[in-house]
């Protein structure tokens, strides 16, 4: 041998998601390199006197896992200790929530903010019985007369605050919402405490912008928790001017300057992918591609280690009270994160196909968040008139969540080699609650897994933390299993795909949406080592226990970042 391996493994299920989906039981890392797949006979070779052999004792071996769309900065900001965890289960009702602010008061010093994440009204016992009772000001009041609070939704789409808060913002009965938002008030007209969509820029006017030292602590503790988890890449969809108003700025321009720096020190434990934020949600085509004409990024960086895919563009949620642009109205509304919707606009519609095709024509890839049939349609026949008036080879653009594809943007996305961008942890976290709001054929119907890979659309599975939490163990047993968060309630399962199939949607096809297939998603002889352990045979595991099996491994680019099997 010219060179002996680093790490050897032995005697496991190396799920090589090959295009075969074979299945060995042993491999070589050599110098950050995969050098043989195969059995015990094929890798022997390679074991030499300073080789790190690990007996897998049965373990499943993967591709490290890629999550496709989350945004790591916020994600940090968003989870302990940098903020209250306010999700399921940690709370339950309105009075869990104001006993962890209460306890937050204690802790901090009066006059300084408390922030929260994760409150979801469909898991707060009060909202769920009563979808008119919506989250409020005074729930919070009581337990934090001296401190501004700010508690921002699972979604993202809406922040409640208290009436110290609102004092600092300067809203009141008078206060006009930025285009985009709405200031929620009650039967007086005087606000309740709940900003929903631009609205929210109300607040992050009057938070602090986040340091450069918070940016870093933020980003540090998401590449912990990713290591634990056995994520290896993950794409921060949007960062930029656009996002300097969202959560303090953890979607601004300078986290990825932070993001350099964490390269430059050898600290960024995962690949990173960056779609541009060039402007924000309620942008016009004009003052979206002078932003994006006006970006100046450097170069130098390792682009295997840290690289800039594309542009982000918004094409719904920026209608007052809507998050989603349907063809047909929702059913319901009042305390979800989902409300009525569906006109046909198109001004907005001219608007959304001269973003696309000015950052098309511009060479960058376009990742494009939607939420609705109505805007995925609009979204694919951009794509696709783009391409047909500047012609670029595997531009390999996508839409972001294609919760509601329709068989029309299915057929045109895949014709032109488009793919889509879903969250299956959504869907669980959601399912419960969703068809009060859309009814229960869309309801089942959301996130169509199985319609999007039969109609040959690229699929790739994303978290969108700190929306949910980056765990891909539930996103495969979701996508096998398509059952419910809290009831366990079967949603579609005509939707249903197989564990193959969910596994490349974390792995190669991720990959493919980096433009980077050819080099990482699968364990080939070549490719570069991140790879991940699963501790048990996760092709023979119930799916209901594939959320429990425990990572016991995580190497990224041969270096061992979570090592369970040493502690």
């Amino acid at each position: 041998m010219d060179a002996y391996a680093d790490l050897v493994f032995l005697g496991g299920r190396v799920v090589t998601v090959d295009a075969e989906f074979s299945v060995a039981s042993a491999l070589a890392v050599t110098d950050g390199i995969i050098s043989a797949v195969g059995e015990r006979d094929d890798v022997a070779p390679f074991v030499g006197p300073g080789t790190r052999v690990v007996d897998l004792r049965g373990a499943t071996l993967l591709p490290g896992i890629n999550d496709s769309h989350l945004h790591g900065c916020a994600f940090g900001m968003a989870t302990p200790p940098l903020s209250l965890d306010l999700g399921h289960p940690a709370v339950s009702c309105l009075s869990d929530v104001a006993e962890a602010v209460r306890e937050a008061a204690g802790r901090v010093p009066d006059g300084r903010w408390i922030t929260g994440h994760g409150w979801d009204p469909g898991y707060l016992h009060e909202c769920a019985l009563d979808p008119s009772r919506q989250p409020s000001r005074h729930d919070l009041d009581a337990v934090s007369p001296h401190h501004p609070v700010a508690l921002y939704s699972f979604s993202g789409h809406a922040t409640w605050v208290n009436s110290r808060a609102l004092e600092l913002m300067g809203v009141d009965r008078h206060t006009v919402a930025p285009p985009g938002g709405a200031v929620v008030v009650d039967e007086s007209g005087e606000p309740t405490g709940l900003l929903h969509e631009g609205a929210q820029a109300l607040v992050q006017n009057a938070l602090p912008p986040l340091g450069r030292q918070e940016r870093t602590d933020a980003i540090r503790s998401t590449l912990a928790t990713l290591a634990r988890l056995g994520v290896t890449s993950y794409t921060e969809p949007g960062l930029g001017p656009g996002g300097d108003g969202i959560m303090r700025g953890a979607l601004g321009a300078q986290t990825l300057d932070v993001y350099r720096r964490l390269l430059a020190d050898g600290e960024l434990t995962a690949r990173v992918g960056v779609l541009l934020l060039p402007t924000g949600m309620a942008s016009t085509a004009e003052e979206f591609a002078r932003a994006l004409t006006a970006r100046d990024e450097p170069g130098g960086t390792d682009p295997r280690r840290l690289a800039i895919h594309g542009v982000k563009v918004f094409a719904d949620g920026i209608v007052p009270n809507r998050t989603a642009w349907m063809h047909e109205p929702y059913v319901g509304g009042g305390c979800g994160a989902l409300c009525v919707g569906g006109e046909t606009d198109t001004e907005r519609v001219a608007e959304i196909n001269a973003m696309i095709r000015h950052a098309h024509a511009a060479g960058h890839q376009l990742g494009v968040h939607v939420t609705g049939d109505r805007a995925i349609d609009t979204v694919a026949d951009a794509f696709a008139a783009a391409l047909a008036e500047h012609p670029r080879p595997d531009a390999r653009h996508y839409v972001i969540h294609g919760d509601f594809l329709t068989a029309h943007s299915m057929k045109v996305l895949a014709e032109h080699g488009f793919g889509v961008n879903m969250n299956p942890t959504i869907k669980w976290t959601v399912a419960d609650m969703e068809e009060a709001f859309v009814g229960p054929g869309r309801a089942a119907y959301a996130w169509p897994y199985r319609d999007a890979l039969d109609a040959g659309v690229r699929v790739a599975s994303g978290s969108d933390a700190p929306v949910t939490h980056p765990d891909w163990r539930q996103g495969v047993a979701t996508m096998v299993l398509r059952e419910s968060k809290a009831a366990g309630r079967i949603s579609g399962p005509e939707q249903r795909i197989g564990l193959a199939e969910a596994l490349r949607t974390y792995t190669i096809d991720a990959a493919w949406q980096d433009f980077a297939d050819d080099w990482k998603g699968s364990l080939e002889p070549g490719k570069v080592a991140d790879l991940c352990v699963l501790d048990g045979d996760l092709l023979t595991a119930d799916p209901h226990d594939i959320p429990s099996m425990p990572v016991v491994l995580t190497v990224v680019d041969g270096q061992v970042v979570h090592d369970a099997l040493r502690d």
